[in-house]
């Protein structure tokens, strides 16, 4: 079968490899209809997730049909359409039993955290999503089935970016009437905005500087802040009376990038702050790689969303940061009293709930979808969306005719 493999760090292709096969009575064969790259995924092309083995399989986001089922799984049929977490739980440790699905302990015996298909060694690992044909270890619990009237294209977003974006309002303690800031305008952080407004946030503002990605964050009713132009923790303070905003998703993580321009410009000494971050963080990176340069960041966010949050507040982390960043502004945090939450998203936790937000047609997914092509187009996408060029929020792919 056709697969985007991973062959060192800034070299990835398609090639044919095995197709997957049954080994656990738990196991499922699921025929892909849809995958999707994730700005996870260029952690590993770029060199910013360190561990991943050549010939590992990338991607953790799919959607397709169950074409072979072991005998333990007792709960699905050959045939059934279903929609795949992207992180791997087993429903029976303890973790699991309290819904801390990404903490699993039987499908990441080597307790360093969570599991999840397509990632370095430390995840497992297990092979990924882009590709044909997958293996699903403890189908019972990793595969939804989907109702009829959502189709893949919503299904898709479900796997991963829109629970992980409501798993950061929720982390977040977003409620009624709060004033929200969210880091990162890229799909997490569009879900995050919507997430808000469903859970009642009374002003949402976005941080980011790519035009189309703050256009789609206004389209949703947020304010918006391009922070090439302006100090985002001057402009929050200024928009909230002096006080700073109640609720923070981090919606970037490790790739944040440093201002450019404008009165928010990074100086010197931050410069050489974070080129030390990111030696200590990432080592060995893609040469050609779009964000990996000296305006890169690793801390930027958090900095800001420390310095611009009111006394008493809240932070969700759901952007990704590696085992080896060590770097937060824990003084201005413990002095502000703010509480913070981060971690991996517990998808199967949220996805069926979200499932029948879109169902009953609350919330459609698909505006933030904007790029799908085949999968032999794969690794060209891939390289638009490391450049973010416009337009390419989320791209979905599609097995060739």
């Amino acid at each position: 079968m056709k697969a985007v493999v991973f062959h060192g760090i800034g070299d990835i292709r398609l090639d044919d490899v095995k197709e997957p096969r049954i080994e656990s009575p738990f196991d499922a064969i699921v025929r892909l209809t849809a995958s999707a790259i994730c700005g996870t995924d260029l952690h590993m092309v770029r060199g910013t997730m360190a561990g991943m083995k050549p010939g590992t399989i990338l991607g953790h986001e799919g959607v397709g049909v169950v074409e072979e089922i072991g005998r333990g799984v007792r709960n699905l049929s050959v045939g059934d359409r279903v929609v795949i977490p992207s992180t791997i739980a087993c429903g029976v440790c303890v973790y699991c039993r309290a819904a801390y699905y990404s903490q699993c302990d039987r499908a990441n015996p080597r307790g360093t955290g969570t599991a999840f298909f397509g990632g370095p060694e430390e995840t497992g690992p297990f092979q990924g999503l882009q590709a044909e044909w997958a293996r699903v270890p403890f189908a019972n619990v990793g595969l939804v089935k989907l109702p009829a009237g959502v189709t893949d294209e919503q299904a898709i977003l479900l796997s991963d970016i829109f629970p992980t974006g409501y798993f950061g309002a929720k982390l977040a303690e977003i409620r009624d009437g709060d004033t929200v800031v969210v880091y990162g305008c890229g799909p997490v952080g569009q879900f995050a905005i919507a997430s808000a407004k469903h859970l009642g946030a009374g002003r949402i503002f976005a941080v980011d500087t790519i035009p189309t990605r703050l256009a789609m964050a206004r389209s949703q009713g947020a304010e918006i802040i391009d922070f090439n132009h302006e100090d985002p923790v001057a402009v929050l303070r200024e928009l909230t009376g002096g006080s700073g905003v109640d609720r923070t998703v981090d919606a970037v993580g490790i790739d944040a990038e440093c201002a450019e321009s404008g009165p928010a410009k990074t100086s010197s000494d931050e410069h050489e702050t974070f080129e030390k971050e990111v030696a200590t963080v990432a080592p060995e990176t893609n040469p050609q790689g779009h964000n990996w340069h000296p305006g890169h960041a690793p801390s930027q966010v958090l900095r800001w969303a420390v310095q611009a949050a009111a006394k008493g507040g809240s932070l969700g982390i759901v952007g990704v940061y590696p085992q080896a960043a060590t770097t937060f502004p824990i003084g201005i945090a413990m002095n502000k009293n703010l509480t913070v939450k981060m971690g991996n998203c517990n998808h199967r936790k949220y996805i069926p709930k979200l499932l029948e937000l879109v169902e009953s047609g609350v919330i459609d997914p698909t505006e933030v979808l904007t790029q799908t092509g085949p999968l032999v187009s794969a690794i060209e996408a891939y390289k638009a969306f490391d450049r973010r060029e416009p337009g390419w929020t989320k791209v979905e792919l599609r097995p060739a005719a």
